[in-house]
């Protein structure tokens, strides 16, 4: 099982705007493209120094070569609309996470 990791900070301006549009829109829309079987976001509870509010959105995946499938086929389409709304008031990191054993 692969985790595919968005880690983004938000300016508090648009906070309430971006949280709305995860969970009603995006999220949503990533998940009917049946790349994933699940996401759930968490908020990190560190507080940065640059300020705003930080979120991890967790993606779950079976398999590398289903991400990849995901790479090449939505990826570029789903991070341009969150450029075009959010444009420099977010900031995003993204990690590939493999999931050795749950307990």
């Amino acid at each position: 099982m692969i985790i595919y990791n968005v880690t983004t900070n938000i300016q508090e301006s648009i906070h309430d705007q971006w949280l709305t549009w995860m969970q009603q829109k995006h999220i949503p829309e990533i998940l009917a493209t049946n790349t994933f079987s699940s996401a759930r976001i968490v908020k990190v509870l560190v507080e940065e120094e640059m300020g705003g509010v930080t979120y991890s959105v967790q993606y779950v995946a079976d398999s590398k070569e289903t991400l990849e499938k995901y790479y090449q086929e939505h990826q570029a389409q789903f991070q341009q609309e969150a450029m075009q709304l959010f444009a420099d008031k977010i900031l995003s990191f993204r990690t590939e996470l493999e999931v050795i054993s749950e307990h």
